[in-house]
C-alpha cells in the first residue's frame, strides 16, 4: 500500500478538496494538501496548526457536536460521510463545507483522524434559496386556489339558486345559460384544484434525498406564509416549538408537501374565523409535529379508510373546494419512507388534529 500512495500525490495536491491526517494523540496536524488548504483558507499550508483552533472556532457548534457524535458512533477504518457543517465567514455571513472523515492507526501506532473538507457554499446556499421558494410556492398555489375558486364557487351556487326560484318562470334558452353556467363554474373549480393537486404529486414523486437541518425554523416560515393570508382565508395561524433550533434528518421539499397539505386540508374543513395550530415537540427521542384545526372534523364512517388510495373519505371542503382523494395516501408514504408514522384524532364539529413523528436527532 505504501508503494502505491505517492502515486496520488498530484491529485491529493491539485484537487479542489482538502485532504488531511491529524494526529489525536499529539493534536497536531501531520498531512494536508497544500493548494486546496491555501485556496479554502486564504493562509499558507505551513500555519495549519496555528490556524486550526480558529477555524474550528468559526464551525456551528451544534454542527460540530454532530460530527463529533457521529465519528463516536463508528468504529476504526469506518467512515462518516458528507456531513455538512456551518462555517462562519471573516467577512461576515455564513459558509458550509463538507467533511468525511473515519478514525485509522498509523504505521507507528499513532491514532489519526483522516478524511477531506471541501467548500460546499455556492450549492448549499442555491439548495437552501430553492427551499424557501418552495416553501413560498406551494403555499401561495394553495392560497391563491382557495381564493380563485371561492368566487366560481359563489357564481355557481348563485345560478343554482336562481334556477331553484324560478323554477317554471325561465324560457329554454335561459335555463340553458344558467346550466352553462354552473358547468363552466365547475370545469374552472375542478381545474384549479387539479393543478394543485398534480403539483403536489409530482413534487411528491421523486428520490428521497434526506438531509440534517433545523425543523422548526423550516416549519416556522411554512406557517409564516399561511399567516401572511389569514386576510384571504379568514382563518387565524399558529406555531409553536418547544425547542429551536431542532434538527432533523428529512427531505425538506417532500416534508414540505406532507405538512402543506395537511395545512391545505385544514383550511378546506375549518369555518371563518377558525384556528390552525402547528407545534413541534420531542416525545421520546423523536420530533411529533402536530396539525391542529377547528373545523367540522372528519365523520367516524370516513375514518377507518382516510389513508387508503383511493378512499371513500373524499369529500369537497366547506368552500365547495374539490379533492383528488390520494393526498393522503402521499402522505402516508412519505412520512413513512423517512421512518415515520401518522395518524390523527377528530370528532364531528370538534376539529382534527394530524400527529407525524420522526426520527430526531440529539438535542
Amino acid at each position: 500500500m505504501s508503494d502505491v500512495l505517492p502515486l496520488f500525490g498530484p491529485l491529493l495536491e491539485n484537487s479542489h478538496t482538502v485532504h488531511f491526517a491529524y494526529d489525536l494523540g499529539a493534536r497536531h496536524v501531520t498531512y494536508v494538501s497544500q493548494k486546496a488548504y491555501e485556496k479554502l483558507v486564504g493562509d499558507p499550508a505551513a500555519h495549519v496548526n496555528d490556524d486550526l483552533p480558529h477555524l474550528l472556532s468559526r464551525v456551528h457548534p451544534d454542527d460540530w457536536r454532530f460530527l463529533q457524535q457521529q465519528l463516536e458512533q463508528v468504529g476504526p477504518d469506518e467512515l462518516v460521510q458528507d456531513v455538512e457543517l456551518r462555517l462562519a465567514q471573516p467577512q461576515g455571513g455564513t459558509g458550509w463545507i463538507c467533511v468525511t472523515a473515519y478514525r485509522t492507526r498509523s504505521g507507528q501506532g499513532a491514532e489519526l483522524l483522516c478524511g477531506s473538507v471541501r467548500d460546499v457554499t455556492t450549492e448549499k446556499t442555491y439548495a437552501l434559496n430553492a427551499h424557501k421558494f418552495n416553501v413560498k410556492k406551494n403555499s401561495t398555489l394553495e392560497i391563491l386556489s382557495h381564493d380563485l375558486a371561492a368566487p366560481l364557487i359563489q357564481v355557481q351556487q348563485l345560478a343554482d339558486h336562481l334556477a331553484h326560484e324560478a323554477q317554471g318562470q325561465l324560457t329554454e334558452r335561459m335555463q340553458h345559460l344558467l346550466a352553462l353556467m354552473e358547468r363552466s363554474c365547475q370545469s374552472g373549480i375542478r381545474l384549479i384544484r387539479e393543478f394543485v393537486d398534480n403539483e403536489f404529486l409530482e413534487s411528491a414523486n421523486v428520490d428521497l434525498r434526506p438531509e440534517r437541518a433545523d425543523l422548526a425554523a423550516w416549519l416556522a416560515l411554512l406557517v409564516g406564509e399561511f399567516q401572511g393570508s389569514e386576510w384571504l382565508t379568514h382563518l387565524r395561524f399558529e406555531f409553536e416549538a418547544a425547542e429551536q433550533p431542532f434538527y432533523v434528518s428529512y427531505d425538506i421539499n417532500k416534508f414540505q408537501q406532507v405538512i402543506n397539505n395537511l395545512v391545505s386540508n385544514a383550511v378546506k374543513f375549518t369555518p371563518d374565523g377558525g384556528l390552525i395550530r402547528v407545534t413541534l415537540a420531542r416525545h421520546d427521542g423523536r420530533a411529533r409535529i402536530t396539525v391542529a384545526d377547528t373545523g367540522v372534523g372528519i365523520p367516524v364512517r370516513y375514518q377507518d379508510g382516510l389513508f387508503e388510495r383511493f378512499t371513500k373519505a373524499r369529500r369537497p371542503g366547506l368552500r365547495g373546494e374539490v379533492t383528488t382523494g390520494l393526498g393522503m395516501s402521499v402522505i402516508k408514504t412519505i412520512v413513512e419512507l423517512h421512518q415515520g408514522r401518522i395518524w390523527f384524532e377528530s370528532a364531528e364539529d370538534r376539529g382534527t388534529t394530524f400527529y407525524i413523528e420522526l426520527p430526531a436527532l440529539p438535542a
